[in-house]
């Protein structure tokens, strides 16, 4: 009988530090001077796992750690959302996944924003031209700075992946990241759910990560090498 692996430990804070520049560092930059001085609303979009949730995250803990609060929302939360005056930033993560109501929670909080000089900060897997949402939401999206996101390129893939490794204790050989990287999605999110699953998996199995670990990893769970 398998034993039961302990609950995996909390993720890393995402902060401006730890964000993978790659082809990004425009963006990263001017979340930057964002976190210094309200202005125009900012959309981040790109594929999923290009590292904006990151970059939203990182904008919210640098408002924090100025004592300062914010409001964030996303395709999970129920609508209506009310405005709270006392944000200095209003967070929109995962736009295009908004239902009826909350595009008008969102446009409410976009007018309400207007008003009392609250900085915006938005995200999508679309540029905001083609986004399913009403028309006027995607107007406002549009408006102020809009930052396209690239995508990992496999050395900065495997920078991350061994990072994150290091930072949980898991060794990772060169043909260990070789094999991930070349039959698995190299976006950030995938990555780090399939180091969460075999991170559980060789607790559980009480072996080394190696190449055949994987392999009974993906064959138990009927994924396709």
């Amino acid at each position: 009988m398998r034993q039961i692996p302990l609950a995996i430990g909390p993720a890393p804070l995402r902060t401006f530090d730890s964000f993978v520049v790659a082809g990004n560092a425009a963006a990263l930059s001017h979340l930057r001077a964002v976190s210094m001085q309200s202005g125009a609303p900012v959309y981040l979009w790109g594929t999923s796992g290009s590292g904006k949730t990151h970059l939203l995250r990182a904008l919210t803990h640098a408002a924090q750690v100025r004592g300062e609060r914010v409001g964030w929302f996303d395709g999970s939360m129920v609508a209506p959302w009310p405005f709270d005056e006392g944000w200095s930033l209003i967070v929109l993560d995962g736009c295009e996944a908004f239902d009826e109501a909350q595009q008008q929670s969102a446009f409410a909080l976009f007018i309400d924003a207007a008003l009392h000089g609250t900085q915006v900060a938005a995200s999508g897997g679309l540029p905001p031209v083609d986004l399913p949402l009403r028309e006027d939401l995607r107007t406002r999206l549009g408006w102020g700075h809009v930052f396209a996101l690239e995508p990992l390129g496999e050395f900065d893939a495997r920078a991350v992946l061994r990072g994150e490794a290091d930072r949980r204790g898991i060794v990772l050989s060169d043909d260990v990241m070789s094999f991930l990287l070349t039959r698995f999605s190299r976006d950030l999110k995938h990555l780090m759910a399939l180091l969460d699953r075999l991170d559980a998996f060789a607790l559980a199995e009480h072996r080394a990560v190696t190449v055949p670990l994987l392999k009974k990893l993906f064959e138990e769970e009927g994924a396709y090498l």
